[in-house]
C-alpha cells in the first residue's frame, strides 16, 4: 500500500473539492481506507480507466439513494430513479476524479490517458479486476449515505 500512502490525502482533497464546487453538496471522509468491499446492493458504480505509465481504473460506488441525491444536486432538479441523467452525473463525477488523479499522477512525470467515463448498475454486482493490483477503497458520508471511491492500479 505504500504506493498509496502518498497519494490519498490528494484524492480525498480532490474528492472534496469535486463535491463541494461541482455537485454542491458537504462531504467528509468516513473512517479508513477499506481493503475489500462485498457486493454491490442496489448501486451505480461510475468508472473511467487509466493507462499509460499507470493502467487501472478509477471506480464510485454509489447506492441508489445517494446517487439520486448526489444528481439531484449536481443537475439542480429532482431526480427520483436512476435514468441517462444519473449515469451521466456519476459517469462525469469518475472522469472528474480521474482527470484529478491523472494530475496528481502527472505531475510525478507519469504519462497517463484517460478512457470515456462508463457506469454500471443493478440490484446486486460485485466489482474487481485483475489480481495483481494495488487497490485503495474511500469511504465518504453525503447527507444520504456512505459512498467510495476505490483506485486500483496495476504493479
Amino acid at each position: 500500500m505504500n504506493s498509496f500512502a502518498e497519494i490519498n490525502d490528494k484524492i480525498i482533497e480532490s474528492t472534496i473539492e469535486i463535491f463541494t464546487g461541482m455537485v454542491m453538496m458537504e462531504i467528509s471522509v468516513a473512517g479508513e481506507p477499506l481493503e475489500t468491499m462485498g457486493p454491490l446492493k442496489q448501486s451505480i458504480t461510475g468508472m473511467v480507466g487509466l493507462a499509460g505509465t499507470h493502467k487501472g481504473v478509477l471506480a464510485v460506488h454509489f447506492p441508489k439513494q445517494v446517487a439520486l441525491d448526489v444528481t439531484s444536486s449536481f443537475l439542480g432538479m429532482e431526480v427520483t430513479e436512476i435514468n441517462d441523467d444519473v449515469q451521466d452525473a456519476i459517469g462525469e463525477i469518475a472522469n472528474m476524479l480521474g482527470g484529478n488523479l491523472k494530475t496528481i499522477l502527472s505531475d510525478r512525470g507519469k504519462d497517463i490517458h484517460l478512457s470515456l467515463p462508463s457506469t454500471i448498475f443493478g440490484d446486486e454486482y460485485a466489482f474487481s479486476s485483475q489480481a495483481d493490483v494495488d487497490q485503495i477503497i474511500l469511504p465518504f458520508q453525503a447527507p444520504a449515505g456512505m459512498f467510495y471511491v476505490e483506485l486500483e492500479l496495476e504493479h
